[in-house]
């Protein structure tokens, strides 16, 4: 397969590892937990520089847009132990996760293998799959330790997952919230599906991509959109998609 694979994408009948991402998408962004996540991380850098808040807070935002991840920045520019990062920044409470037995039955009913892959650790994607009530759909946490701490939207650990999970990039489809990261999948000829957000860095028109192909299916809703994708009998109905 070339680097980039600019043939249609598979219908979503034809799909049979579905790959999602998890803060602000396997549970909504109204749930504000990420903002808990946000705010640890200027703390830490807070603490560990001995900054005030303002500038501390630019310093994350400036490591987010130059490297993908504040921890990437942290990494390269001051040799910060990931581990002790994450520990500290993934120490929030999940409970404003609310349970969704809908979201529960939806995964049921779709046929195929089911992946998280985030830029966070496999701790707070347990803890939240947990909340959920989802947990037992996933065979595979794909997170930022097993990227080798090569944060999305770099192509080289979605080629990384896609080799050693044995994955036929045609016959996947990703789920993600920040449209920039569905480029290197769209690349690779996954299916990609944005859900979509109103938050200036996730969005396919300021995020730092253009609008482009790159996004396949757009929905509002994950629940109401994976619910209307299988038809009562499990099997996959490509025209219930987004736009």
């Amino acid at each position: 397969m070339t680097a980039t694979d600019t043939r249609s994408p598979t219908p979503l009948s034809g799909i049979d590892v579905w790959i999602f991402d998890l803060d602000n998408t396997l549970y909504p962004a109204s749930s504000n937990l990420f903002a808990q996540i946000d705010q640890r991380m200027t703390e830490f850098i807070g603490e560990r520089f001995d900054l005030p808040w303002d500038e501390a807070r630019r310093r994350q935002k400036q490591f987010f847009r130059d490297y993908g991840t504040t921890l990437r920045g942290l990494m390269t520019e001051h040799d910060v132990d990931p581990i002790e990062f994450m520990d500290y920044v993934h120490d929030i409470d999940v409970t404003p996760v609310i349970p969704s037995p809908e979201l529960d039955q939806a995964l049921e009913r779709l046929p195929g293998r089911k992946i998280v892959y985030t830029n966070g650790s496999c701790r707070h994607a347990d803890n939240v799959l947990a909340r959920l009530g989802i947990a037992r759909h996933f065979d595979v946490i794909y997170d930022i330790v097993a990227a080798g701490y090569v944060p999305k939207p770099d192509p080289r650990p979605y080629g990384e997952l896609v080799e050693r999970h044995g994955i036929e990039p045609r016959r996947a489809c990703m789920v993600e919230d920040i449209a920039r990261n569905l480029v290197p999948a769209a690349a690779l000829g996954m299916t990609t599906v944005w859900v979509r957000t109103e938050a200036d860095f996730a969005r396919p028109d300021r995020g730092g991509v253009g609008h482009g192909d790159h996004i396949h299916h757009a929905v509002d809703d994950l629940i109401e959109w994976l619910v209307g994708l299988t038809r009562p009998d499990g099997s996959p109905d490509a025209t219930a998609v987004g736009s």
